[in-house]
């Protein structure tokens, strides 16, 4: 154990507001997490401004992943017209990306994590590019199927994303991060429906997968010639202590060695036990499984859900075209989601910042964090029940918007809280917990197309939609458990062991990258 440095209290409010200890975290080498090397290569050493660009691409990456998944969402219609198939029936090919989004990802961090981030990212894009044509091209709904499977597989930077932000920030650093990069993320399904509704209205639908491709395209460019390597195995040898330690000296040729097509790491090796396990691994703690549950049946309810249905149940409830469609839903989530993440920020930084204090500046246990939740646990309920009874009894058309709008809202306050509580639970293990998100939250929301249509059509939507509330509720129970129990259980369920791939494969000393409880650093 490290114990941290007191400062002047001139420092105490910056190290405040980036919820560290009160340190000096710019010059105190015990304050670094993880601790920086030495060498050029190391991704913590590079400028501010190096970091900022990277991370921006990487959420690009992201953000055009869920594009391609939802942008043809308003054109169910036009598809369906072409292949002579029904509307619930074209949405299948966008419930097969939605699923294998969550499948994907298996297979791309334990290869990104041997030979490095920037091959994933490379060949990942360029599939995504290939996938997209294809959907574009596609002469049947089978074809279209085909394509829409590996186009599915593509978006490697949903899940690989925290792990990059990981590779490039100090812990100081990474809350902010993170939140450009669920911001970004999840605008990027919100903004879908407004481009693939105004492009397939005038163009067709398929001119939405060819703007998709074009996307990907500009991307593998921009990333060919402006992403890094970020992954890099520090010497324990080379550690810094101070900041004039790492001034190093960042040249041209530096930056380009960094631009190969893959790396090599000796320490490392590819198993075969790398790919399913360490993510599955992290299921067995109720502070990461329980709220990866409830984000899944939010999420599912409050986005995938309008996603796959909305074309469908709109132009027969009103009557809309595709453009009408896709600027009514796409707005709705849009408005709700960037409101609902501001408002998520701003309360969990207030909750932290007034725990900071009953703690004598130490870092309050994470549970403090579940107490912003109930502002979501609150409001999906709410919305859902709204969009279900409007559309039920034929209320004007802003009602619903508003229900959808409503739900995003409370998401995106529950996506914002369940993910930072989890990764701050277990941060050395924060890419295995990202995945094993993605996972429980693409599966569960990948059966709606098949059933929900059908359902409110021989129910009614307010009993449909009262029904998807009252298990939204029921999945919130869990959390109420956290909330009281959480810490217990984490400390009576020790630190995971062996489930890091880097960690588990790499011959020396590991920095576990935490925070101790009393305001101290722990080192392994």
């Amino acid at each position: 154990m490290v114990e941290a440095k007191p400062v002047p209290a001139e420092n105490e409010q910056r190290n405040e507001e980036f919820g560290v200890p009160a340190v000096d975290v710019e010059h105190d080498r015990d304050t670094f997490l993880p601790r920086p090397s030495d060498s050029p290569n190391d991704p913590l050493n590079w400028s501010i401004y190096l970091k900022g660009a990277i991370l921006i691409q990487v959420c690009l990456l992201a953000a055009i992943g869920t594009l391609n998944t939802a942008i043809i969402n308003p054109a169910y219609g036009p598809l369906a017209k072409e292949f002579h198939i029904t509307t619930v029936r074209a949405s299948y090919q966008t419930t097969v990306v939605i699923a294998l989004n969550g499948v994907g990802p298996f297979l791309w961090i334990p290869l990104a994590n041997v030979y490095g981030r920037r091959p994933v990212y490379l060949f990942t894009t360029l599939l995504g590019f290939g996938s997209a044509l294809g959907s574009a091209y596609a002469k049947n709904f089978n074809q279209l199927i085909v394509a829409r499977v590996f186009n599915g597989l593509w978006p490697a930077a949903m899940a690989l994303g925290p792990a990059t932000v990981v590779d490039l920030f100090f812990y100081h650093q990474r809350g902010r991060a993170m939140g450009i990069f669920t911001v970004i993320l999840t605008s990027g399904a919100h903004i879908a429906p407004i481009v693939g509704g105004l492009i397939g209205q005038y163009l067709g639908w398929r001119w939405t997968f060819k703007f998709a491709a074009i996307l990907d395209g500009v991307m593998l460019v921009i990333i060919t010639f402006c992403l890094p390597e970020t992954l890099y195995i520090r010497d324990q040898a080379r550690l810094t202590r101070t900041m004039s330690e790492r001034e190093i000296d960042f040249t041209p040729k530096t930056y380009a060695s960094q631009l190969r097509l893959y790396s090599t790491f000796p320490q490392l090796k590819l198993r075969w036990n790398q790919f399913i396990i360490p993510s599955l691994k992290m299921a067995r703690y109720p502070s990461v499984l329980f709220p990866a549950l409830y984000y899944a049946a939010s999420y599912g309810f409050a986005s995938i859900l309008p996603a796959v249905t909305v074309a469908s149940i709109f132009s027969a409830a009103f009557h809309w075209n595709t453009l009408e469609i896709g600027l009514a839903y796409g707005g709705a989530l849009s408005i709700g989601g960037i409101l609902g993440e501001f408002a998520a920020g701003l309360v969990l930084d207030a909750i932290i910042k007034r725990a900071r204090h009953q703690f004598a500046g130490a870092n309050p246990p994470p549970e403090i964090r579940l107490k912003a939740i109930w502002t979501g646990a609150i409001l999906v309920p709410a919305g859902l029940l709204i969009y279900g009874f409007t559309l039920a009894y034929h209320v004007f058309w802003f009602a619903p918007l508003f229900g959808m709008g409503l739900a995003c809202f409370g998401l995106q306050v529950i996506a914002t809280t369940c993910y930072t509580y989890s990764i701050d639970s277990y941060r050395a293990e924060s890419s295995e917990t990202a995945q094993l998100f993605n996972l429980i939250r693409q599966e569960f929301g990948m059966t709606y197309a098949f059933y929900v249509v059908k359902l409110c059509q021989k129910i009614g939507y307010q009993w449909a939609f009262f029904l998807f509330t009252i298990f939204n509720v029921l999945a919130f129970i869990p959390m109420v458990m956290l909330m009281f129990k959480g810490r217990e259980w984490r400390e009576k369920l020790g630190v995971p062991r062996n489930v890091n791939a880097l960690d588990a494969e790499y011959e020396g000393p590991v920095e576990t990258d935490k925070l101790g409880g009393e305001g101290k650093l722990e080192e392994n």
